[in-house]
């Protein structure tokens, strides 16, 4: 029994439910709230409501003795349902604590939890008046946890390759992965193994915040398996945990941490999963929606930067604080060492909603200690205006490049005039990266990512394969700058499988060779295919779990080959931009385009819509101090032509060019300085001492 003469004003810091000694202190945000409703819940669901009668600023808060961690809570808002004036205040729908560490349950969809009257001529200009609790899981009440104080990897950009995976995709048909499914089967030592032996050096995690079920997906039978539909910022996803959600992915990130993996997260502050006006009341449109959402001029509709039905109006001092609490969480007590911001542009979208480099979420991530000291890699684009962002985030931020990736499909498809866009990619993409003293390492160079093709489906479908999604195969890109090899989907034809696994082998061999950060696709370096479906966000099923019964091994090993080589040779990852400029005394020059004769490539070779073959020779920046690490020069060579002969430049007195890795079939050798580039291979040479 709760003893009002004991309760006391509480403190509006920190946000949340914060459990104290002797009781639990309550604070929320809300602007126009005319009254504040905490919700308590005992075990068997009865509720008990008390006014929060204290409020400093915009933050209403409370101190309730005596409760524990485990408590669940939800409030209940009071003030003006008026949507043409922004606000629908509804209290018969009980809220989840924006800032809750844990739900009780899975949300169940009902009518009862929208705001309106479901079918009313008027719709979301009526006023529903069933109670939502039921249907609602409840914020619970956590202890405080501890900072994550184990040694960090703090892999320089330089050295890190990425690994994008799912949670339940890694690891539901691994044979050798007890937990699958998991927070725990990540870090299974299955997995670990196999990250090792790969060489990647971080895991990128589809999102783990807690998420909902679209209610279209759940009438389809579907699942929202990606987990884009954000619901908590700071409590973990419950379907992945065994029994306790924080414990286990704390524990995760720990395994990894000891492995020597970085782990970054893939977050979405750009929507919530409430949708728009017909979409549920669960938190921010009940709390405050007039300041947690970009509104129309009208009011009433809200803007859709996102394409999900909201946009997160994250120009506001609250929902910037809500942000910056929630990375800081996960950097400080789950240990997380980078994030991956969903649709960043909106993150810099204020005031008239274009977007500023110089927002100011963006100067806050960028003055604070912790923040500053993780990896922060932006999705460049959303589908407002102007949303089209690539190379214009600030720094320390790096940005996923589909610049890159659709220039390497293109070239190895064999598109004519690819050669000149071949180049500014492998350069590390200096046009749209090298300014504001940028590094080279800003480009997060990707030729496949969750959203689109497998690396499989880039060379086995011409159009994506749909069906399963349930929208007619309207969904998804329907240009992938794939190419089948001549039969679509599947086939036993030896030719065109051949032909197929040594595209594979380009396509990554040029990912691997270029600068900037690469990233992979989990799964690629098996041979993982989805069948043709390049929108799998709601197969959690076998087309969107890894297929490991299925692994190529020879492949798996030459991505490995791949990633050794990268790692063993620093020209091919460095910091600064290559700019043909001269270096050190020599007199030779960081980067230097050959044309396959073996002059340097004139004004007339870039417009050769004809060439199909990129030479490069590669030495360290003009601007590094030092040259002593790996080998002095890398001559690359791809060929998506015919066979072609490359002459190689002179070598310094005593040395040799020595070809260190192809995708050919047979080894390639050198004769009188001259290379047999067999058709569609891509080599890697480099400089040897002859004595």
């Amino acid at each position: 029994m709760i003893d009002p003469r004991r309760m006391a004003s509480g403190h509006p810091a920190p946000m949340g439910a914060t459990a104290l000694p002797d009781g639990v202190n309550f604070a929320v945000f809300s602007a126009h709230a005319d009254r504040v409703l905490l919700c308590l819940f005992d075990p068997e669901g009865t509720e008990t409501q008390i006014a929060i009668p204290e409020r400093t600023g915009d933050i209403w808060h409370f101190f309730v003795p005596g409760l524990v961690p485990g408590q669940r809570y939800g409030y209940r808002v009071e003030g003006p349902y008026a949507p043409t004036q922004g606000h629908r205040f509804n209290p018969h729908k009980l809220l989840i604590d924006p800032y809750t560490r844990a739900l009780d349950g899975p949300l169940i969809w009902d009518n009862a939890l929208m705001g309106y009257e479901v079918g009313d001529p008027g719709e979301d200009l009526s006023f529903d008046r069933q109670d939502s609790a039921r249907f609602v899981p409840k914020s619970v009440v956590t202890a405080p946890l501890p900072l994550a104080d184990e040694a960090r990897p703090e892999i320089p950009w330089s050295e890190t390759v990425i690994y994008e995976a799912h949670i339940k995709g890694l690891t539901q048909q691994h044979p050798g992965v007890a937990a699958r499914g998991t927070y725990e089967g990540v870090a299974d030592p299955a997995i670990r193994a196999h990250l090792k032996n790969l060489g990647v050096t971080a895991i990128e995690l589809l999102p783990i915040h807690g998420f909902i079920e679209d209610a279209h997906l759940v009438a389809k039978g579907l699942t929202n398996y990606w987990g884009y539909q954000t619901l908590t910022f700071l409590a973990p996803e419950r379907r992945y945990a065994q029994t306790d959600p924080l414990v286990e992915v704390r524990n995760m990130v720990r395994t990894l941490h000891a492995d020597g993996f970085e782990v970054i997260l893939d977050v979405v502050y750009n929507h919530s999963c409430e949708g728009d006006w017909g979409g549920p009341t669960l938190m921010f449109r009940g709390l405050d929606n007039a300041s947690y959402y970009r509104l129309a001029a009208d009011g009433r509709g809200y803007v859709n930067d996102t394409g999900t039905g909201n946009t997160l109006n994250t120009g506001h001092p609250a929902v910037q604080r809500l942000i910056l609490d929630s990375l800081r969480f996960w950097a400080q007590h789950i240990g997380i060492d980078g994030f991956r911001f969903d649709l960043g542009t909106v993150l810099g979208r204020e005031g008239d909603g274009g977007f500023d480099a110089g927002a100011a979420l963006f100067d806050a991530i960028r003055q604070d200690p912790v923040l500053t000291r993780c990896k922060l890699i932006a999705e460049p684009w959303d589908i407002g205006p102007g949303g089209y962002q690539l190379g214009a985030f600030p720094p320390p931020f790096a940005e996923w490049n589909d610049v890159f990736r659709d220039t390497v499909r293109r070239f190895w498809r064999g598109d004519p005039g690819q050669v000149r866009h071949l180049s500014a990619a492998l350069a590390g993409s200096a046009a749209q990266f090298d300014h504001s003293g940028r590094r080279a390492t800003s480009s997060v160079n990707l030729v496949t990512a969750h959203d689109g093709f497998t690396l499989a489906d880039v060379v086995s479908y011409t159009a994506r394969n749909n069906l399963a999604n349930g929208e007619g195969n309207k969904d998804g890109h329907s240009e992938n700058h794939s190419d089948n090899l001549g039969v679509e989907g599947p086939t036993e034809d030896p030719a065109i499988q051949s032909a197929r696994a040594r595209r594979r082998q380009n396509i990554l061999a040029t990912l691997f060779f270029s600068q900037g950060t690469p990233m992979l696709l989990a799964g690629d370096e098996l041979g993982n295919s989805q069948g043709g479906n390049n929108n799998g966000y709601t197969q959690d099923n076998p087309t969107g779990w890894l297929d490991w019964a299925d692994e190529d091994p020879g492949f798996t090993a030459f991505v490995a080959e791949l990633i050794a080589f990268r790692k063993a040779n620093p020209i091919l990852r460095q910091r600064r931009f290559l700019h043909s400029l001269p270096r050190g005394t020599d007199g030779s020059t960081d980067l230097i385009w050959h044309h396959p004769d073996g002059h340097p490539m004139r004004a007339e070779d870039w417009q050769n819509d004809s060439l199909h073959t990129l030479c490069a020779e590669l030495r360290m920046a003009a601007e590094t101090p030092s040259f002593a690490d790996g080998n002095d020069a890398v001559f690359l060579a791809l060929n998506q032509g015919p066979e072609c002969v490359v002459r190689l430049p002179p070598p310094p007195p005593g040395c040799g060019w020595l070809v260190a890795i192809a995708t050919s079939e047979a080894p390639l050798e050198i004769e009188d300085s001259k290379l047999c580039l067999p058709a569609h291979t891509v080599a890697a040479l480099i400089l040897t001492d002859l004595n």
